[in-house]
């Protein structure tokens, strides 16, 4: 399984891509989100987390697995955009 590591106010999230094509949304190591490829893109995953007393954030991720590109906003605002390199049984 290959994955994207990044942090967002000092918390571990990861975006996993499985080898039956899911995609997996992981906080803590702990997956939040995991869909399955439904022929529509983008794949879209999403959690809501409340990272100190009563401040949340919405967290989306959306990839797009014929090109690769992996899209990450937090409350609507990008914090990363990239087109993946391709790998084996993921896209």
């Amino acid at each position: 399984m290959r994955s994207f590591r990044f942090e967002y106010r000092n918390r571990p999230f990861e975006v996993r891509f499985g080898s039956d094509r899911a995609v997996e949304l992981c906080l803590d190591g702990v997956v939040r989100k995991r869909r399955l490829p439904s022929g529509k893109a983008p794949m879209y995953l999403w959690t809501n987390v409340e990272l100190q007393w009563e401040e949340h954030h919405f967290v989306e991720v959306r990839y797009w697995p014929r090109i690769g590109r992996l899209l990450i906003t937090v409350n609507g605002n990008p914090i990363h955009d990239e087109v993946l390199p391709a790998s084996g049984g993921t896209e």
